[in-house]
């Protein structure tokens, strides 16, 4: 396009100096054509991306990993001049979204729409847009650009495994005090009756009440007297270890899967065991609270339905391995205030002795520590994970070990030690 462009401006000039040397009219002539078609052309380039709109729209704002997302794009042209050719670039930072289009011939008030698909291997959030408009001319001489600013937000959630059943430390008993604490689920104890507000769901409305006052009230719930579970996910920088060669989105970001597999990293299998056993509580119908430094402090209180579920998820998508704050110090800090009974399932591959001596205290407290430990010797890492949980078995706090390369569904199911 450059040469093009240069080789018709070397016409014009030499035209316009063979017409003043010779006094000719015909080089005139051919200097005047020549400069109406770079003024055409930069006229016709100029408005080759004006009077366009492009609509994008989702069938969903969330996915998950091992999932399509799916966008819908439509480029339509409300002006009154053909639309030789469009090329559209977005500028999405989902990995491997290829929503960019070369667009044919569009003519007036016409639209064209096209499709993109991606398979997310990859959790996190991530924008959609800005997109670039690239236009011409017929001549192909000039190219104009149009930024159109609009984007919105995608979350990628990690991907879950199916987990058949857990054992939880013996002597957890399933009842326990009333909570004397609000759900927003349904549950089978009614603590008292308010007015109704938008957005409430129909079958809590109370109608005996409403009808002896005359006004719309429903019923509020408490959280079931079943012991909590707590999931404790160790996010520490200290206790990360991965393949040296993985890639991350921005350099920072969640670990850029190159296949089905899972990477080889401590924090892609800590969030996938994290989210499979939310997602196995939740479906339960257990009270579950979760608690990491994603390197931020995230606490859940605990809480059941997909509500809970989405939030912990929503949180997951997103963590990093930057904490500086140790396993010792989360568990010191988030539990003085736990009640006896409580399961506290710790995620981590640290085999730090000082985290166990913190989960003996807990035990001696009355709480239910275990720990799913992540084996850091199978992903490259030093340690000997059979001789700690020696430690964790004289202490009296179950394990079980998840080693790189297994099946979680199996791991997972596994008996304590």
């Amino acid at each position: 396009m450059g040469n093009r462009r240069n080789t018709i401006y070397f016409l014009t000039i030499a035209s316009l100096l063979g017409g003043l040397f010779t006094g000719r009219a015909f080089f005139f002539n051919v200097a005047y054509l020549l400069i109406g078609i770079i003024l055409i052309a930069l006229i016709w380039a100029w408005l080759s991306v004006r009077g366009i709109s492009i609509s994008r729209k989702t069938r969903s704002r969330s996915a998950q990993v091992g999932s399509k997302f799916e966008e819908a794009f439509a480029l339509q042209n409300s002006g009154w001049l053909p639309k030789l050719w469009v090329e559209v670039r977005d500028h999405s930072t989902l990995p491997d979204h290829r929503a960019s289009q070369v667009v044919p011939t569009v003519m007036p008030r016409k639209t064209y729409r096209w499709y993109a698909e991606t398979i997310c291997r990859t959790r996190g959030e991530f924008q959609l847009g800005p997109i670039s408009v690239i236009g011409g001319d017929p001549f192909g001489m000039f190219n104009t650009t149009r930024r159109i600013p609009a984007t919105s937000r995608v979350t990628i959630y990690p991907a879950t495994v199916p987990i058949s059943r857990i054992e939880l430390p013996v002597g957890v008993l399933s009842g326990g005090d009333a909570q004397r604490r609000r759900s927003a689920q349904v549950t089978t104890n009614a603590a008292g009756i308010r007015e109704y507000v938008p957005g409430d769901s129909f079958n809590r409305i109370h109608w005996a009440t409403t009808a002896r006052r005359d006004r719309l009230m429903v019923k509020e719930f408490e959280i079931d007297p079943l012991v909590d579970i707590w999931l404790f996910v160790d996010f520490s920088s200290a206790s990360l270890i991965e393949d040296p060669t993985l890639r991350r989105v921005h350099g920072t970001g969640a670990v850029i899967s190159e296949s089905a597999a899972l990477p080889l990293s401590t924090e892609e299998y800590a969030v996938v065991i994290a989210a499979s056993l939310a997602q196995y509580f939740i479906e339960e119908k257990r009270t579950l609270g979760y608690a990491a430094y994603i390197p931020h402090r995230d606490i859940l209180q605990p809480d059941g339905g997909v509500r809970q579920l989405m939030r912990i998820m929503q949180s997951l998508a997103v963590a990093r391995s930057f904490s500086p704050y140790s396993l010792r110090e989360m568990l010191m800090l988030e539990t003085p205030y736990f009640t006896r009974g409580t399961t506290i399932i710790i995620i981590t591959s640290s085999l730090d002795a000082s985290w166990l001596a913190e989960a003996h205290v807990l035990s001696r407290r009355g709480l239910r520590p275990m720990a799913v430990l992540l084996d850091p010797a199978s992903f490259g890492g030093s340690g000997s994970v059979d001789e700690f949980r020696s430690l964790m078995k004289n202490a009296r706090i179950p394990s079980m070990v998840v080693r790189a390369g297994d099946d979680l569904s199996v791991s997972l199911a596994q008996r304590l030690f």
